[in-house]
Protein backbone atom coordinates (compact mmCIF):
# COMPACT_ATOMS: atom_id res chain seq x y z
CA UNK A 1 0.00 0.00 0.00
CA UNK A 2 1.76 3.51 -1.10
CA UNK A 3 2.23 5.42 2.07
CA UNK A 4 -0.08 8.78 1.85
CA UNK A 5 1.01 10.38 5.60
CA UNK A 6 4.56 11.10 7.23
CA UNK A 7 4.12 11.36 10.89
CA UNK A 8 6.58 12.18 13.08
CA UNK A 9 6.65 11.57 16.50
CA UNK A 10 9.04 13.48 19.27
CA UNK A 11 9.73 11.23 22.31
CA UNK A 12 8.47 8.01 20.47
CA UNK A 13 10.12 5.84 22.56
CA UNK A 14 8.39 6.63 25.91
CA UNK A 15 5.62 5.23 27.26
CA UNK A 16 3.23 7.29 25.38
CA UNK A 17 5.24 7.46 23.04
CA UNK A 18 5.58 3.78 22.10
CA UNK A 19 2.38 3.08 22.52
CA UNK A 20 1.22 5.75 20.16
CA UNK A 21 3.85 4.54 17.57
CA UNK A 22 2.62 1.14 18.12
CA UNK A 23 -1.03 1.70 17.11
CA UNK A 24 -0.29 4.10 14.35
CA UNK A 25 1.30 1.09 12.61
CA UNK A 26 -1.55 -1.36 13.28
CA UNK A 27 -4.25 1.07 12.60
CA UNK A 28 -3.10 3.25 9.50
CA UNK A 29 -1.02 1.08 7.41
CA UNK A 30 -0.89 3.69 4.75
CA UNK A 31 1.15 6.13 7.33
CA UNK A 32 4.94 6.14 7.73
CA UNK A 33 6.10 6.94 11.47
CA UNK A 34 9.07 8.41 12.13
CA UNK A 35 10.19 8.61 15.49
CA UNK A 36 12.95 10.86 17.46
CA UNK A 37 14.12 10.39 20.89
CA UNK A 38 17.05 10.70 22.92
CA UNK A 39 16.80 7.72 24.72
CA UNK A 40 16.73 9.28 28.69
CA UNK A 41 16.68 7.01 30.90
CA UNK A 42 12.37 7.27 30.54
CA UNK A 43 13.21 6.69 26.88
CA UNK A 44 13.76 2.83 25.79
CA UNK A 45 14.42 1.32 22.63
CA UNK A 46 12.99 -1.82 24.27
CA UNK A 47 9.69 -0.47 24.41
CA UNK A 48 9.50 -1.07 20.90
CA UNK A 49 8.12 -4.69 20.19
CA UNK A 50 10.16 -7.20 17.35
CA UNK A 51 7.09 -6.28 15.27
CA UNK A 52 7.39 -2.75 15.25
CA UNK A 53 10.84 -3.14 15.06
CA UNK A 54 10.70 -5.26 11.69
CA UNK A 55 8.01 -3.09 10.41
CA UNK A 56 9.43 -1.17 7.56
CA UNK A 57 7.25 1.90 7.74
CA UNK A 58 8.47 2.92 11.19
CA UNK A 59 12.13 5.08 10.73
CA UNK A 60 13.79 5.61 14.44
CA UNK A 61 16.53 8.60 14.76
CA UNK A 62 18.37 8.89 18.04
CA UNK A 63 18.93 12.36 18.71
CA UNK A 64 18.08 15.58 21.37
CA UNK A 65 14.99 17.59 20.19
CA UNK A 66 16.94 20.81 21.09
CA UNK A 67 19.24 19.78 17.82
CA UNK A 68 17.47 22.24 15.23
CA UNK A 69 19.46 21.11 12.56
CA UNK A 70 18.48 17.44 13.08
CA UNK A 71 15.16 18.41 13.49
CA UNK A 72 14.49 20.44 10.97
CA UNK A 73 15.66 17.48 8.26
CA UNK A 74 13.28 15.31 10.50
CA UNK A 75 9.99 18.26 10.25
CA UNK A 76 10.88 18.94 6.48
CA UNK A 77 10.14 15.92 5.90
CA UNK A 78 6.95 15.37 7.64
CA UNK A 79 3.30 15.81 7.74
CA UNK A 80 2.13 15.65 10.66
CA UNK A 81 4.06 16.34 13.63
CA UNK A 82 3.30 15.03 17.40
CA UNK A 83 5.62 16.39 19.78
CA UNK A 84 5.82 14.29 22.99
CA UNK A 85 9.25 14.32 23.49
CA UNK A 86 9.47 15.94 27.47
CA UNK A 87 11.03 15.41 31.07
CA UNK A 88 7.44 14.51 32.64
CA UNK A 89 8.55 13.22 36.61
CA UNK A 90 7.09 15.66 39.31
CA UNK A 91 8.99 14.47 42.07
CA UNK A 92 12.02 13.93 39.59
CA UNK A 93 11.52 17.59 38.59
CA UNK A 94 12.10 19.29 42.73
CA UNK A 95 14.69 16.61 42.94
CA UNK A 96 17.18 18.17 39.64
CA UNK A 97 14.60 20.64 37.58
CA UNK A 98 17.54 22.02 34.88
CA UNK A 99 17.07 19.41 32.42
CA UNK A 100 12.74 20.18 32.38
CA UNK A 101 13.12 23.38 31.32
CA UNK A 102 15.84 22.36 28.74
CA UNK A 103 14.09 19.90 27.37
CA UNK A 104 10.21 21.02 27.86
CA UNK A 105 10.40 24.71 26.52
CA UNK A 106 13.70 25.08 24.59
CA UNK A 107 13.23 21.36 23.06
CA UNK A 108 9.45 23.18 21.92
CA UNK A 109 10.89 26.28 20.66
CA UNK A 110 13.07 24.18 18.29
CA UNK A 111 10.35 22.06 17.35
CA UNK A 112 7.78 24.73 16.61
CA UNK A 113 10.63 27.31 15.06
CA UNK A 114 10.84 23.89 12.47
CA UNK A 115 7.35 23.81 12.02
CA UNK A 116 7.14 27.61 11.00
CA UNK A 117 10.24 26.98 8.54
CA UNK A 118 8.35 24.31 7.20
CA UNK A 119 4.88 25.30 7.20
CA UNK A 120 3.90 24.89 3.59
CA UNK A 121 5.17 21.15 4.03
CA UNK A 122 3.80 20.51 7.43
CA UNK A 123 -0.24 19.91 7.67
CA UNK A 124 -0.42 19.87 11.25
CA UNK A 125 1.19 20.15 14.66
CA UNK A 126 -0.05 18.74 17.68
CA UNK A 127 1.89 19.53 21.22
CA UNK A 128 1.56 17.11 23.85
CA UNK A 129 1.04 19.02 27.08
CA UNK A 130 -0.31 18.22 30.29
CA UNK A 131 -3.08 18.20 33.12
CA UNK A 132 -0.66 19.37 35.54
CA UNK A 133 -0.65 22.53 34.23
CA UNK A 134 -3.83 23.54 35.92
CA UNK A 135 -2.81 22.53 39.08
CA UNK A 136 -5.31 21.81 41.95
CA UNK A 137 -8.74 21.99 40.48
CA UNK A 138 -10.53 25.37 40.99
CA UNK A 139 -13.58 24.01 39.44
CA UNK A 140 -15.10 20.19 38.73
CA UNK A 141 -14.85 19.63 35.92
CA UNK A 142 -11.54 20.96 34.85
CA UNK A 143 -12.45 22.84 31.39
CA UNK A 144 -10.08 24.04 29.13
CA UNK A 145 -10.57 27.74 30.12
CA UNK A 146 -9.00 26.79 33.96
CA UNK A 147 -6.44 29.07 34.76
CA UNK A 148 -3.05 27.85 34.47
CA UNK A 149 -1.34 27.48 38.13
CA UNK A 150 0.98 24.70 38.20
CA UNK A 151 2.76 23.82 41.42
CA UNK A 152 6.31 22.16 40.41
CA UNK A 153 9.16 22.82 38.33
CA UNK A 154 7.91 19.69 35.62
CA UNK A 155 4.18 21.41 35.63
CA UNK A 156 5.83 25.28 35.06
CA UNK A 157 8.09 24.18 32.36
CA UNK A 158 4.78 22.15 30.80
CA UNK A 159 2.61 25.48 31.22
CA UNK A 160 5.53 27.32 29.33
CA UNK A 161 6.01 24.80 26.52
CA UNK A 162 2.15 25.05 25.76
CA UNK A 163 1.91 28.82 25.94
CA UNK A 164 4.92 29.11 23.74
CA UNK A 165 2.74 26.59 21.18
CA UNK A 166 0.03 28.53 21.88
CA UNK A 167 1.72 31.76 21.02
CA UNK A 168 3.62 30.70 17.93
CA UNK A 169 -0.15 29.32 16.38
CA UNK A 170 -1.77 32.90 17.26
CA UNK A 171 1.07 34.76 16.04
CA UNK A 172 2.36 32.66 12.93
CA UNK A 173 -1.21 31.02 12.56
CA UNK A 174 0.89 27.63 11.77
CA UNK A 175 -1.37 24.68 11.76
CA UNK A 176 -1.18 24.05 16.07
CA UNK A 177 -3.42 22.38 18.21
CA UNK A 178 -2.43 21.61 22.04
CA UNK A 179 -3.71 18.62 24.11
CA UNK A 180 -3.67 18.26 27.62
CA UNK A 181 -4.43 14.69 28.72
CA UNK A 182 -4.84 13.92 32.38
CA UNK A 183 -2.86 10.60 34.20
CA UNK A 184 -2.03 7.94 31.70
CA UNK A 185 -1.48 4.85 32.69
CA UNK A 186 -0.81 1.13 30.95
CA UNK A 187 1.77 -0.83 29.75
CA UNK A 188 5.84 0.13 29.46
CA UNK A 189 5.39 3.29 31.95
CA UNK A 190 8.07 3.65 33.57
CA UNK A 191 8.27 2.96 37.82
CA UNK A 192 8.57 6.32 39.05
CA UNK A 193 4.91 7.01 38.00
CA UNK A 194 2.50 5.87 40.67
CA UNK A 195 0.76 3.15 38.96
CA UNK A 196 3.40 0.61 37.71
CA UNK A 197 5.20 1.42 41.06
CA UNK A 198 1.75 -0.17 43.12
CA UNK A 199 2.05 -2.83 40.48
CA UNK A 200 5.47 -4.15 40.72
CA UNK A 201 5.65 -3.37 44.09
CA UNK A 202 2.22 -5.69 44.89
CA UNK A 203 4.39 -8.73 42.66
CA UNK A 204 7.68 -8.04 44.82
CA UNK A 205 5.63 -8.25 48.05
CA UNK A 206 6.67 -4.55 49.22
CA UNK A 207 4.60 -1.90 50.39
CA UNK A 208 2.92 0.41 48.40
CA UNK A 209 4.12 4.26 49.24
CA UNK A 210 0.93 6.52 49.49
CA UNK A 211 1.97 10.27 49.72
CA UNK A 212 0.41 11.88 52.91
CA UNK A 213 -3.25 10.48 53.29
CA UNK A 214 -3.95 8.97 49.89
CA UNK A 215 -6.62 11.43 49.40
CA UNK A 216 -5.30 13.16 46.36
CA UNK A 217 -7.16 12.25 43.24
CA UNK A 218 -6.76 11.93 39.70
CA UNK A 219 -8.51 11.42 36.12
CA UNK A 220 -6.70 8.31 35.40
CA UNK A 221 -6.58 7.55 31.60
CA UNK A 222 -5.70 4.34 29.70
CA UNK A 223 -3.08 4.99 27.43
CA UNK A 224 -5.08 3.29 24.45
CA UNK A 225 -7.72 5.62 25.26
CA UNK A 226 -5.05 8.43 25.04
CA UNK A 227 -3.80 7.23 21.74
CA UNK A 228 -7.56 6.89 19.82
CA UNK A 229 -7.88 10.92 20.80
CA UNK A 230 -4.56 11.70 19.37
CA UNK A 231 -5.30 9.71 15.78
CA UNK A 232 -8.62 11.27 16.22
CA UNK A 233 -6.47 15.08 16.67
CA UNK A 234 -4.34 13.77 13.40
CA UNK A 235 -7.35 13.31 11.35
CA UNK A 236 -9.99 15.77 12.67
CA UNK A 237 -11.07 18.78 10.08
CA UNK A 238 -8.49 21.25 10.69
CA UNK A 239 -10.72 23.93 10.29
CA UNK A 240 -12.49 22.77 13.77
CA UNK A 241 -8.94 22.01 15.71
CA UNK A 242 -6.73 24.55 14.38
CA UNK A 243 -5.51 26.54 17.57
CA UNK A 244 -7.83 24.43 20.15
CA UNK A 245 -6.72 23.22 23.40
CA UNK A 246 -8.31 20.07 23.92
CA UNK A 247 -8.58 17.89 27.53
CA UNK A 248 -8.14 14.36 26.94
CA UNK A 249 -9.47 12.66 30.26
CA UNK A 250 -12.27 10.21 31.43
CA UNK A 251 -14.74 12.88 33.46
CA UNK A 252 -13.68 10.49 36.39
CA UNK A 253 -11.63 10.75 39.67
CA UNK A 254 -10.36 8.41 41.76
CA UNK A 255 -8.08 8.79 44.78
CA UNK A 256 -4.64 7.63 44.89
CA UNK A 257 -5.16 5.39 48.36
CA UNK A 258 -8.35 3.70 45.97
CA UNK A 259 -5.95 3.42 43.21
CA UNK A 260 -3.71 1.40 45.57
CA UNK A 261 -6.08 -0.68 46.90
CA UNK A 262 -7.39 -1.61 43.53
CA UNK A 263 -4.45 -2.78 42.73
CA UNK A 264 -3.77 -4.69 45.83
CA UNK A 265 -8.02 -6.42 45.24
CA UNK A 266 -7.32 -7.57 41.48
CA UNK A 267 -3.96 -8.79 42.97
CA UNK A 268 -4.94 -10.67 45.53
CA UNK A 269 -2.03 -9.14 47.83
CA UNK A 270 -3.28 -7.86 51.80
CA UNK A 271 -3.95 -4.30 52.65
CA UNK A 272 -1.19 -4.42 54.84
CA UNK A 273 1.00 -3.66 52.71
CA UNK A 274 -0.15 0.08 52.43
CA UNK A 275 2.64 2.33 53.43
CA UNK A 276 1.80 6.00 53.89
CA UNK A 277 4.72 8.37 53.83
CA UNK A 278 4.84 12.46 53.99
CA UNK A 279 2.92 14.01 51.47
CA UNK A 280 5.32 15.64 48.73
CA UNK A 281 5.87 18.80 47.85
CA UNK A 282 3.71 20.17 45.12
CA UNK A 283 1.11 18.20 45.33
CA UNK A 284 -1.97 18.53 43.65
CA UNK A 285 -5.37 17.99 45.53
CA UNK A 286 -7.35 17.39 42.67
CA UNK A 287 -8.02 16.98 38.97
CA UNK A 288 -10.98 15.68 36.78
CA UNK A 289 -11.21 16.82 33.03
CA UNK A 290 -13.91 18.54 31.30
CA UNK A 291 -14.91 15.89 28.39
CA UNK A 292 -16.98 18.57 26.50
CA UNK A 293 -14.45 19.67 23.86
CA UNK A 294 -12.96 16.17 23.29
CA UNK A 295 -16.60 14.74 22.25
CA UNK A 296 -17.28 18.11 20.28
CA UNK A 297 -14.13 18.60 18.08
CA UNK A 298 -12.67 14.98 18.44
CA UNK A 299 -15.84 12.52 18.34
CA UNK A 300 -14.13 11.11 21.18
CA UNK A 301 -14.61 9.63 24.34
CA UNK A 302 -12.64 7.38 26.76
CA UNK A 303 -14.24 3.52 26.38
CA UNK A 304 -11.84 1.44 29.20
CA UNK A 305 -13.15 1.61 32.25
CA UNK A 306 -10.77 1.99 35.34
CA UNK A 307 -10.69 -1.12 36.69
CA UNK A 308 -10.38 -2.59 33.40
CA UNK A 309 -7.44 -0.97 32.36
CA UNK A 310 -5.51 -1.83 35.54
CA UNK A 311 -6.49 -4.97 35.02
CA UNK A 312 -5.09 -5.00 31.34
CA UNK A 313 -1.82 -3.22 33.08
CA UNK A 314 -1.50 -5.75 35.80
CA UNK A 315 -1.06 -8.32 33.08
CA UNK A 316 1.00 -6.38 31.37
CA UNK A 317 3.71 -6.27 34.18
CA UNK A 318 3.18 -9.97 35.05
CA UNK A 319 4.11 -10.74 31.69
CA UNK A 320 7.17 -8.91 31.18
CA UNK A 321 9.14 -8.85 34.53
CA UNK A 322 12.26 -8.48 32.38
CA UNK A 323 11.26 -5.23 31.41
CA UNK A 324 10.73 -3.62 34.46
CA UNK A 325 13.49 -5.58 36.67
CA UNK A 326 15.84 -3.28 35.05
CA UNK A 327 14.08 -0.14 36.55
CA UNK A 328 13.32 -1.25 39.98
CA UNK A 329 16.45 0.89 41.16
CA UNK A 330 14.49 4.07 40.13
CA UNK A 331 11.57 3.50 41.09
CA UNK A 332 11.94 5.91 44.06
CA UNK A 333 13.38 9.71 43.86
CA UNK A 334 15.01 10.99 46.58
CA UNK A 335 13.90 14.24 48.19
CA UNK A 336 15.17 16.41 50.31
CA UNK A 337 12.53 18.24 52.12
CA UNK A 338 12.41 21.50 54.54
CA UNK A 339 14.17 20.17 57.09
CA UNK A 340 16.71 18.70 55.06
CA UNK A 341 15.44 15.09 55.81
CA UNK A 342 15.74 12.90 52.50
CA UNK A 343 12.74 11.23 51.51
CA UNK A 344 12.47 8.76 48.65
CA UNK A 345 9.10 9.25 46.73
Amino acid sequence: MKTTKTVLVTGGAGFIGSNFVDFLLKNRKEYQVVVLDGLTYAGNIENFTPEMRDNPRLKFFHGDVRNSELVNELVSKSHVVVHMAAETHVARSIFDNKGFYETDVLGTQVIANAVLKNRKRVERFIHISTSEVYGTAMQAPMTEEHPLDPTSPYASAKSGADRLVFSYQRCYDIPALIIRPFNNYGPRQHLEKAIPRFITSALLGEPLTIHGDGKSSRDWLFVEDHCRALLAAVEADLRLVKGAVINIGTGRDISIDEVARTVLKIMKKPEKLLRYIPERMGQVQRHISSVDRSHRLLNWHAEVSFEEGIRRTIQWYKKNPTWWKKLLWMRHVPIISEDGSVELY
